[in-house]
């Protein structure tokens, strides 16, 4: 039986992550993945919907301004679109592939392996590995499980990934539906219903149970979303609840209630059922293994399972879902194992990006979050107007919104960027966030000019009172405010 210093069981960016990191430590590495390396951050996730994302706003751009530039009409053709989409995962999979073939050249030594097959836990320090022609177990001192989720179902929906798909069956459309309804109106969904608007070639019905999409985001983000999507044309279903959905001559019939006892009956071309994500651990580990495991993923304290030598990084957790907290909680596990970690695991500043129109990024807590924690703050909301460079691109929609302790200290909360380029705002507030600094220490930063930022940087200064632009002459495009015990009040500059 061979041995080797740890087994990493997905080849996702989590366990990707944990195996190139634990190489480092000059360890003997085994990599296992049964499907495609990459996993869904690249093949059905993050890489594949968001460069569907970014061609697609291109593609809203030209039919927006065809007649400008006299284009002509917006002649988009599915299959091209989907080869370029498909090229740009190519191309990240090489590189993945051929980074993992090196390896053992570059160390000069043979400390990396990777199998394809179906890793299962069989021992303490056994893993079982199902190929196609051989079934084989190996030893590890350590195991690091990496297997991520998958979409989760509805039973009692007709999901077939033909008419009606999970994100992970979308890439078997032949062609840009008519009409399509999407089923869940959290990140993933307004995402979609984003892509397929911002071609103009689907009319697009959003179903949401509540009163408005994105429930977890402030209203003000929300918002500016809605009336993004309605503008293009999709239907959002507001206050719904699905009765019914089946297959009728190869389209769509689905039926609604809403709160007010009203019904109705919609037939589409096809159907997203997009309502989260749920752990994949199943037939991961045998029975007598003791991993505690519930609904919500294997349990862990700090990446570490009930079984002091297995691991769980990644989506397979009860923690955020994320391409780059796996990798942060693969990287963390390693150097838990190995040695000690760089810098402590922490998740008060983990960035985000919504892929919706416009962009929204975020990091730390949002208004609803510091409510809910019952905290006092103070908030600073700059539209995008007030932004040399948001003029300059003749895209002023939008806004920074940043949240800081109601103190003199004014450590950051947390930040809501909404507009072009948002995601460039974020990361050096992260960082401020996770050492509890204050918005002072950009506030007086020399920041690029022209420059997105620069409004992260004019926000501190109307926190310390000394704003180039003056809250109080322009409050229809700056609001200050400070939330004390459930009230708002007006931050006096």
């Amino acid at each position: 039986m061979k041995k080797f210093d740890v087994c990493v069981i997905g080849g996702g960016p989590a366990g990707y992550a944990s195996a190139m990191r634990a190489l480092d430590f000059k360890k003997s590495v085994l990599l296992i993945e049964k499907d495609k390396l990459g996993g869904a951050g690249i093949h059905q996730g993050a890489l594949w919907s968001k460069t569907w994302w970014e061609i697609s706003r291109e593609a809203r751009m030209i039919g927006l301004h065809s007649k400008a530039f006299n284009l002509g009409s917006n002649g988009f053709h599915y299959s091209k679109v989907r080869n370029e989409v498909m090229s740009a995962v190519d191309s990240r999979l090489k590189l993945l592939t051929s980074h993992m073939d090196r390896m053992n050249e570059s160390f000069g030594n043979e400390l990396f392996e990777f199998r394809k097959g179906k890793g299962k836990v069989v021992g303490k320090n056994e893993v079982e590995i199902a190929g196609d022609d051989i079934t084989e177990t190996i030893e590890a001192d350590y195991i690091i499980l990496a297997t991520g989720s998958v979409p989760r179902k509805l039973g009692h929906l007709p999901i077939d990934e033909k008419t009606v798909f999970t994100s992970d069956g979308l890439d078997n459309l032949a062609a840009f539906p008519k009409s399509i309804v999407i089923v869940g109106a959290g990140v993933i969904g307004c995402e979609f219903a984003t892509i397929f608007s911002n071609f103009g070639k689907t009319k697009v019905h959003l179903i949401d149970k509540g009163d408005r999409i994105l429930p977890f985001e402030d209203e003000d983000v929300v918002q500016v979303i809605e009336k993004n999507l309605e503008e293009k044309g999709v239907l959002i279903h507001r206050n719904s609840k699905l009765m019914g959905m089946k297959i009728e001559k190869g389209e769509v019939v689905y039926d609604l209630e809403y709160t007010d006892g009203k019904k109705e009956t919609f037939k589409v071309e096809k159907a997203l059922v997009s309502v989260g994500r749920v752990p994949q651990y199943n037939d991961l580990i045998a029975e007598g293994i003791d991993v505690e495991v519930d609904d919500r993923g294997i349990k862990d304290d700090l990446t570490q399972t009930t079984v002091p030598n297995i691991y769980a990084v990644g989506d397979i957790t009860a923690d955020i879902s994320l391409v780059n907290v796996g990798e942060l909680e693969g990287r963390y596990a390693v150097e838990r194992i190995f040695g000690k970690p760089e810098q402590p695991l922490i998740y008060k500043n983990i960035s985000t990006i919504m892929f919706l129109d416009p962009e929204v990024a975020g990091v730390g807590m949002n208004e609803n979050q510091a409510k809910q924690a019952g905290l006092d703050y103070k908030v600073v909301s700059l539209d995008y107007g007030c932004i040399p460079r948001a003029t300059a691109m003749r895209t002023t929609e939008g806004f920074i919104k940043i949240l800081v302790t109601n103190d003199e200290k004014l450590n950051i909360l947390g930040m809501r960027v909404v507009g072009e380029h948002a995601s460039s705002a974020i990361q050096a507030v992260a960082l401020l966030i996770s050492q509890d600094k204050s918005i002072i220490e950009l506030a007086e930063l020399i920041h690029p000019h022209p420059s997105i930022i620069e409004g992260i940087q004019e926000v501190g200064r109307i926190f310390m009172g000394k704003p180039l632009l003056k809250p109080h002459v322009l409050r229809e495009i700056i609001q200050c405010q400070v939330y004390v015990s459930g009230v708002y009040s007006e931050l006096v500059i």
